[in-house]
């Protein structure tokens, strides 16, 4: 049986105590997304080196991020199921060795055809690593520090799309593009030594209730009663309308619409990707902070975020002469920067709609949504771009459309959402006067 606590405080019966250890543990999961994500936005600022090189269109070049993308969406769901059957470490695991192996296969690609599949590969285990370090969080810290846990977790991947703004550019144009993408390949060794070595999927003494698994009718199951939940819903929905305008401009998008769109030169459009990240580490850590404290913040900061998103795009697409000031440009980067902590408010509804067994496939579902609207976007801008003649201000219009949908959506789950996590918060007080101490 597993411990319990006190119902006095504010940790609920049965919470993992936290403390250096869970740091430690979780740190390592952190490090293998970290890497994840080093290797995930490592075309970022590859983008137009990759062009030249595979002699590609930016239809073509789009693709790249797309297939990883559509795979990366695609195994969300299978892979929180694998994380409620299989534990943490034999997921991460699997994650580590093949987007290593897809982050050395896209280094030696002789052909477009090939490091397509590299992309393919590296989007399959990049997907891996997030619910798993979701999962990890929860197994090893107590729940009340769930939004801070999960808010400095993609704050870690943040670092690690900094760790591509900064080094691996320096090293594509110092070194070249083979030993650029291969030498980055073996921090991927690196976590997996350390994962295997060290990580642990739960303290002892919390292992989590046998939960029976029954082929093809338990993942049914657990699908279907994680949908049925309002705050699944919504919070795969905050995370569709959050996410995707940084993840396409830091993605792909950013870098070419910056150098060729608003005439900057390389150096300083690198400079202004390095800004949304370290805008979205420093945001990150707010509102961690803000919704870890109050709740009910959570709907106002993920709408906030959206509208201001939109009113920069539209300002900088609708500026006369079409080329923006700086100070515009740099105030867009900034906000780009809530982005992504804005996405994690969208775990922040699914956790409590959902008991531990199903903490894997409620993340998956959520976790889908910002990929496929970054995929969705990615592709438009691309087709939108060889269609109208590289005419940025047309092609990324479409973010606008995805946004709108997201939010009608938001509304439309909101109040259900709101009812059913206020019923699951009286039932387990009164359950928790109940558990002896």
């Amino acid at each position: 049986m597993s411990p319990t606590r006190p119902a006095g405080n504010s940790t609920l019966p049965g919470d993992p105590p936290g403390g250096r250890r869970a740091i430690a543990v979780w740190g390592i999961g952190v490090s293998v997304y970290f890497v994840a994500v080093i290797f995930r936005t490592s075309l970022g600022v590859a983008g137009l080196d990759a062009a030249d090189r595979f002699h590609v269109n930016a239809s073509a070049l789009s693709t790249f991020s797309i297939l990883q993308l559509l795979v990366y969406a695609g195994m969300q769901i299978p892979v929180g199921l694998l994380v409620d059957r299989l534990g943490t470490k034999k997921v991460l695991g699997i994650g580590v060795v093949l987007f290593t192996a897809g982050q050395l296969g896209f280094a030696f690609s002789p052909s477009y055809g090939m490091a397509l599949a590299s992309r393919a590969l590296l989007g399959c285990g990049d997907a891996m690593t997030f619910i798993s370090v979701l999962r990890l969080g929860t197994r090893w810290f107590p729940a009340r520090r769930g939004p801070l846990v999960a808010q400095c977790a993609g704050l870690a991947g943040m670092a690690g799309n900094l760790v591509s703004t900064l080094v691996l550019a320096r090293l594509l144009h110092g070194v070249g593009w083979t030993a650029a993408f291969a030498g980055s390949a073996l921090a991927g060794v690196v976590v997996l030594v350390l994962l295997v070595l060290f990580l642990k999927d739960h303290p002892e003494g919390y292992e989590p209730a046998p939960f029976p698994h029954q082929g093809a009718a338990y993942v049914r199951r657990q699908i279907a009663a994680s949908w049925r939940e309002p705050g699944t819903r919504l919070g795969l929905w905050v995370h569709f309308t959050t996410q995707f305008p940084a993840m396409v401009f830091l993605l792909l998008w950013g870098l070419p619409f910056l150098v060729e769109a608003q005439g900057l030169s390389r150096a300083t459009a690198g400079e202004l990707l390095t800004l949304v990240v370290l805008s979205n580490m420093v945001v990150g850590l707010v509102y961690g902070q803000v919704v870890a404290r109050h709740h009910g913040a959570r709907l106002p900061l993920a709408l906030g975020t959206v509208g201001a998103t939109a009113l920069l795009w539209a300002a900088t697409l609708a500026y006369p002469g079409g080329r923006a000031p700086m100070w515009l440009l740099v105030v867009l980067c900034t906000v780009l920067g809530a982005c992504g902590p804005a996405s994690m408010i969208g775990f922040d509804f699914a956790r409590p709609a959902n008991p531990p067994e199903r903490q894997g496939t409620a993340s998956g579902i959520t976790n889908m949504g910002g990929f496929v609207a970054s995929m969705t976007t990615l592709f438009a801008i691309g087709v939108l771009l060889d269609a109208t003649g590289d005419d940025y201000r047309v092609a990324f219009s479409a973010v606008f459309v995805l946004q709108a949908l997201g939010v009608s959506q938001i509304l439309r789950l909101r109040r259900r959402a709101a009812r059913r996590e206020r019923e699951r918060l009286i039932a387990s007080r009164v359950s928790s006067v109940h558990v002896p101490v």
